[in-house]
C-alpha cells in the first residue's frame, strides 16, 4: 500500500499530461501523506448536464483518504480516523467506505511525480522512491467521493486503488516478508480518458500491473 507520494510541482503538467487546467495555488502540498489535501483529476460532475462550457476533465483538491457520501453525521469522526487512502480493488465494490464510489464509477486519476514504498530486505525499512523511467508523471487510478460537513459544505475526498503484487517483478521485493505485496494501479497515458469514463462493470479491465521495466526504484538512504 502507498502511504506517501509526491504530487506535481508544475501546474502546467496538469494541462500537458492530464488534460486539465489549474494553477499553482490549487496544487496543495507536494509531499503527500494520508489526510493531506491533494489534487486529483476527474470527469466533472456536471459533464452530462448538456452544458458545452463544462470541460472534459477537471482538477479537484480534496482529502487523501476517502469518506463515503453514505456516511451519516454521527459516523464522520470515526470515518475520518480510518485508513482509507488506499482501496483494495478486490473488496472495494462491497465495502461500505468505497462501495458507493465504485458503484457510481466515480473514477479519478491521482497525478504524482513519485510514490514511496518500504524496502525491508535489509531487515529495516528503507524508503524507496518509484518514478517512471521516462521521467513522465504517474497517473494513479483512484476513486472519489464527497460528503457534507456540519455547515452543509461538500468536502471532496479520494483514494488510490491497489492490486496484488506478489508476482510483480519489482513490487514483490517491497513491504515486510510474509505479508501480501500490494501496488497501486498506475495507468498508461493512453488509458486516462477511458478510465475516467468507464462504467463500474468496466472498472476491473484497468486494474493491471504497470510494466516493471518502465519504473525506477531509488533507495532514499
Amino acid at each position: 500500500m502507498c502511504s506517501h507520494y509526491q504530487t506535481l510541482k508544475d501546474a502546467d503538467l496538469l494541462l500537458k499530461k492530464f488534460g486539465v487546467r489549474d494553477n499553482a495555488a490549487a496544487m496543495g502540498k507536494y509531499d503527500m501523506w494520508p489526510r493531506y489535501q491533494g489534487v486529483f483529476v476527474r470527469r466533472p460532475v456536471e459533464h452530462d448536464a448538456g452544458d458545452d462550457a463544462v470541460p472534459e476533465r477537471e482538477a479537484v483538491v480534496g482529502r487523501w483518504g476517502l469518506i463515503s457520501a453514505m456516511t451519516k453525521a454521527d459516523g464522520l469522526d470515526k470515518a475520518g480516523e480510518l485508513s482509507t487512502f488506499n482501496a483494495r480493488s478486490e473488496t472495494a465494490p462491497k465495502s461500505f467506505t468505497f462501495g458507493n464510489a465504485w458503484r457510481r464509477a466515480q473514477h479519478c486519476i491521482v497525478p504524482a511525480d513519485a510514490i514511496f514504498e518500504p524496502d525491508w530486505r535489509s531487515g529495516s525499512a528503507v524508503p524507496t522512491r518509484f518514478t517512471r523511467a521516462d521521467g513522465a508523471p504517474l497517473g494513479i487510478a483512484g476513486l472519489w467521493d464527497r460528503w457534507r460537513d456540519a455547515t452543509g459544505q461538500l468536502q471532496e475526498t479520494y483514494t488510490m486503488l491497489t492490486i496484488n503484487a506478489d508476482n510483480d517483478p519489482l513490487f514483490r521485493d517491497y513491504h515486510q516478508a510474509g505479508k501480501e505485496k500490494r501496488m497501486v494501479v498506475i495507468l498508461p497515458e493512453g488509458a486516462y480518458g477511458d478510465w475516467l469514463t468507464a462504467t463500474a462493470t468496466e472498472s476491473r479491465d484497468f486494474l493491471v500491473r504497470f510494466p516493471s521495466d518502465k519504473l525506477v526504484a531509488t533507495p532514499m538512504k
